[in-house]
């Protein structure tokens, strides 16, 4: 694995993965985890945008009803305030890089470490985190700039993972293995005094 120590924060970039509405859709929003999601990935955006580096926006698409393209839900939340320059991508798979040319404009970018944030801890980050670390990436992975919600077991029915659960168990498998797990305030340090020329 490589550590984020050995990759300048200079050659990061922030994915925001499917912080979209499309999730606020049905009885699961409610039984969200993180409170603090919006606060701390707008200040994770502020952080990167203030040092000049790349910012990468996602949005998910499946055939569930709120995620295909033409539904009103299709669209990232109201905290985020996107700029022209910052790309906006739409992915049909769990990872961000499968379903689309992720690879090829961070290296156009010259990025070799990645801050991943989004939705939801467990899939789309999580497997996002697992695929970048394998591909040669350094990877910051946020808890506090992600989010979950519990997951019904289907083959019994009445019993769910809770969200506690699902972000201990997040954090076990990807720490030291396939990233640095960081906080807001470690990145926003790293980021502060930096800018691209």
């Amino acid at each position: 694995m490589l550590h984020s120590s050995q990759v300048p924060i200079s050659q990061s970039a922030l994915l925001v993965i499917d912080a979209q509405d499309s999730f606020k859709v049905g009885p699961r929003w409610k039984g969200r985890s993180n409170p603090e999601f919006e606060k701390n990935v707008d200040a994770l955006i502020q952080a990167y945008r203030s040092a000049g580096l790349p910012i990468i926006f996602f949005l998910h698409t499946d055939e569930d009803e709120a995620f295909t393209a033409d539904s009103s839900f299709f669209k990232l939340m109201d905290f985020i305030q996107r700029k022209p320059n910052e790309p906006l991508i739409v992915k049909s798979t769990r990872n961000c890089f499968t379903s689309t040319g992720l690879g090829g404009m961070l290296l156009d970018k010259g990025v070799r470490r990645l801050a991943i944030t989004g939705i939801q801890m467990e899939q789309c980050c999580e497997t996002t985190t697992r695929v970048a670390a394998d591909l040669g990436y350094a990877v910051d992975f946020v808890t506090e700039g992600t989010l979950t919600f519990p997951i019904p077991n289907y083959d019994r029915p009445g019993e769910e993972l809770g969200v506690e659960e699902i972000k201990s168990r997040t954090e076990y498998v990807l720490r030291k293995r396939f990233a640095r797990l960081t906080t807001v305030t470690e990145l926003k340090a790293e980021l502060a005094g930096f800018h691209s020329t």
